[in-house]
């Protein structure tokens, strides 16, 4: 299995002022990511919105992506929902294509039973020979895979690691204390990177990479080299800028940011578009903290 690297950024999905994906700046985009310290990308993910876009667009971006950044980056696809036939049909696109691996996320709304997760991720992964990461994120699926079905998946050949957004570190923890050698576990949200991988946890797939990704890197450098008194500073000094794209509903900021920076990524699709007294009470609180950091991205 080729390294997908410690810091994949959840890549924003560029789109044009009538709202269509625009794959020339997603390629552009993605180059730039890698270039200012991401080791991948996940492409088709929550802040990807990827539920406001349709499969014919999603095998076009993992296409698009794939091809500008080459061997230079692992591109990790979101290709999974509450279908299952539905997630195999187009991790086989996705495959077609040439991406490195996929994201795997816990369905939301229907709910199933943890054997049901358990059959539905092994359909999955053995319809495909690409490597698949799991993703458990119970604020957005109102479902929790437990460790113990984590564990059971872990085993499967080509399941190599889990994006853990449970914010439960009691689980995330027996999870890599429990899990094989080579399987990873990476952190499913900024905040929680230090005490993630502190707690012997491999990386983090990550919203704040889009702006800094190199000043995230620097800290998991310092991590790994055992600096944790460092690390730990350095993870107290990025704290509110992690804080301050989830005020309001991710990726709503994270475009805002962008785009503020002057890497312009377009406006999002409905329904994540807040109206304008959002918006304005939304930029009052972010835009201070903003203004606390450098921008690695350019």
């Amino acid at each position: 299995m080729a390294e997908l690297g410690r810091l994949l950024t959840a890549m924003v999905t560029p789109f044009t002022e009538k709202g269509d994906v625009d794959y020339t700046r997603a390629g552009e985009l993605a180059l730039a990511l890698l270039e200012s310290g991401s080791d991948g990308l996940v492409i088709g993910g929550t802040t990807g919105e990827a539920p406001a876009m349709n499969d014919e667009e999603l095998i076009q971006l993992f296409a698009v992506v794939k091809e500008a950044v080459g061997e230079d980056g692992a591109v990790v696809a979101g290709t999974t929902n509450n279908n299952t036939r539905g997630s195999i049909a187009l991790s086989r696109e996705a495959e077609k294509v040439g991406v490195d691996a996929l994201l795997l996320t816990v369905p939301a709304y229907n709910k199933p039973t943890m054997g049901g997760l358990y059959q539905h991720f092994t359909s999955i992964a053995d319809a495909v020979s690409l490597p698949g990461i799991l993703y458990n994120v119970p604020s957005r699926t109102a479902l929790n895979m437990d460790a113990a079905t984590t564990l059971k998946l872990a085993q499967v050949p080509n399941i190599v690691g889990v994006k853990e957004a449970s914010s439960d570190p009691d689980q995330i923890a027996y999870v890599i204390k429990g899990a094989p050698e080579d399987f990873n576990v990476w952190s499913g949200n900024d905040n929680e990177t230090f005490p993630t991988m502190a707690a012997g946890g491999y990386g983090i797939v990550s919203v704040a990479g889009n702006i800094i990704s190199r000043q995230i890197t620097n800290m998991i450098g310092l991590i790994l080299e055992g600096n944790v008194e460092a690390a730990a500073a350095e993870h107290l000094r990025l704290l509110p800028i992690f804080n301050g794209l989830f005020i309001i509903t991710n990726p709503i900021p994270v475009r805002y940011a962008l785009n503020r920076s002057g890497f312009h990524v377009g406006p999002a699709r409905l329904p994540m578009i807040p109206d304008a007294d959002e918006l304005k009470l939304f930029s009052e609180r972010f835009d201070p903290v903003m203004d606390q950091y450098s921008i690695d991205l350019k």
